[in-house]
């Protein structure tokens, strides 16, 4: 990334989340931390020579918007945030298709491994789907967690991971207020509970 990238940390119904980005478009968001200051260090560590803006009235329309979309996603208001231009340009071209089909997962639905993996036209690339998803470097804007391991005999989808802040938990309230955004019991999108 030779443009140079600037960072924003605001607030949204789940604590505070971070955006970075450069003239052209969004190069990573990050959900919330324990407290803005560790998203804001967090912030720091993925995107070392960064600057910091601190207030929303300085960012660029498109990182505004990105904000925007995210604040009301995570507020229950069913978004579909495909507008937000993303630079994947560094991400590698597996991990891209992953990702550019995530993000069209609809609010309210949910898809395994597996799945994406057959959408792909590779049935046996569920790992490497679950790989991908767990780098994505665009969340909640790549929607990953809407996407699970395969249901095990008897029980309901395999939650047994997120890479976010509060790991599983944190996934679970994510599907559970687009569930409520989309007017859907919790658990409707797939047996979840």
């Amino acid at each position: 990334m030779s443009a140079d990238v600037f960072f924003h940390v605001y607030a949204t119904a789940l604590g505070s989340c971070g955006i970075a980005w450069h003239e052209r478009a969004i190069v990573g968001s990050q959900l919330p931390e324990e407290s803005a200051a560790a998203t804001r260090d967090r912030m720091r560590v993925r995107f070392p020579n960064a600057r910091e803006v601190m207030t929303a009235d300085q960012l660029p329309g498109f990182a505004q918007a990105a904000c925007d979309g995210v604040r009301a996603l995570l507020a229950g208001e069913p978004r579909d945030l495909l507008e937000i231009p993303l630079d994947d340009t560094a991400i590698p071209s597996f991990e891209r298709q992953v990702l550019a089909f995530t993000r069209r997962i609809r609010v309210g639905r949910t898809m395994t491994y597996g799945e994406v993996a057959a959408q792909l036209g590779q049935p046996g690339a569920a790992r490497a789907v679950g790989r991908a998803e767990g780098r994505n470097p665009f969340a909640p804007i790549v929607p990953c967690h809407r996407v699970m391991g395969s249901p095990s005999a008897g029980k309901g989808a395999n939650l047994t991971g997120f890479s976010a802040a509060g790991g599983v938990a944190t996934k679970l309230k994510l599907l559970a207020i687009e569930a409520r955004a989309t007017g859907q019991q919790v658990g409707e999108q797939r047996d979840l509970f």
